[in-house]
């Protein structure tokens, strides 16, 4: 087959591009950052994801499947949650022009219509348009992907507590927090490529654990146990927007205090990842969070 994967040269669609280039298919990306370094040598041809649906129409012209990895965390900008909606429609409506059969669409975990946090209803609404594109599709909800020395909030989470004697946790920290291994995500992906059935699956880890409880055991994994004191959300949030002017980046937000205490990153569905995050943090502890992963870099200022 022929295969279109949004986001190629970026962090998971780069493990799902793997697969389906081990598979023999071929692969192209529609991609933002064309600048950006290839992992494929070359193999995996790059067209714009600038959301000109003539454009995306003519790049998805003989793509069997099409893999959406776009996504949004934050406002900056013109690049807001109603835009990436909006983008998303385009892309879908560009790939149904195109004669693609199937696309499979990575979403998050509880994403709602009725959510007050325009990262979730933003999400359910490209959810929508993507069944109601009357394609074949498979929806994944992933919650929070960990592995390959780019995921943010576990690596971030280890670079503060290796770095400060304390550690600061919005509320009691006893709201969940169940992690999928980006390998995992990338083999339910090329699973879902294949399969003939429209399916919405949330995709997670073996592993739930409280807030508290897993930042407890990366600072023992990683050898830096600290100090956890339990504080107001908000006053988590100005201390990590403090600290986000000494890296230049955005630590964390509103919505993802308010989503991680609502209980919104774990899953009802039994797991499907089978990475369990104990195991992969004893075997990278001298590796997480040695370096700061930036969003902003990632993202916006061609990193």
């Amino acid at each position: 087959m022929k295969i279109a994967v949004t986001g190629a040269f970026s962090y998971s669609g780069k493990y799902i591009a793997k697969r389906l280039l081990e598979r023999g298919e071929e692969v192209i990306t529609l991609t933002g950052h064309p600048n950006r370094p290839d992992p494929f040598n070359g193999k995996v041809k790059a067209r714009p994801l600038d959301f000109d649906e003539a454009g995306m129409t003519a790049s998805l012209q003989g793509v069997d499947v099409l893999v959406n990895t776009y996504w949004v965390r934050f406002d900056k900008g013109d690049n807001t949650q109603p835009r990436a909606v909006e983008n998303t429609r385009k892309l879908v409506n560009a790939a149904k022009a195109a004669g693609v059969k199937r696309i499979v669409h990575i979403s998050i975990a509880n994403p709602s219509a009725d959510s007050h946090l325009p990262y979730y209803w933003g999400k359910a609404a490209n959810e929508k348009a993507v069944i109601e594109s009357g394609l074949s599709y498979a929806i994944l909800r992933p919650t929070v992907l960990v592995g390959g020395g780019e995921d943010v909030l576990i690596n971030n989470i280890a670079f503060l507590l290796r770095r400060f004697p304390f550690f600061f946790i919005p509320g009691d920290g006893s709201y969940g927090i169940q992690p999928i291994h980006v390998e995992d995500l990338a083999d339910l992906t090329v699973e879902a490529v294949y399969s003939k059935e429209n399916y919405v699956i949330d995709a997670v880890g073996p592993d739930a654990y409280t807030f508290r409880e897993l930042v407890e055991l990366i600072g023992k994994k990683i050898g830096a146990r600290r100090l956890l004191i339990s504080v107001p959300p908000r006053l988590a949030l100005l201390a990590a927007q403090f600290l986000s002017l000494f890296v230049r980046d955005v630590i964390l937000t509103p919505e993802e205090v308010d989503g991680l205490m609502a209980n919104l990153l774990v899953s009802k569905e039994p797991p499907r990842g089978k990475t369990a995050f104990r195991d992969w943090l004893e075997k990278n502890k001298n590796l997480v969070g040695m370096k700061y992963a930036s969003e902003l870099k990632r993202h916006f200022d061609g990193g």
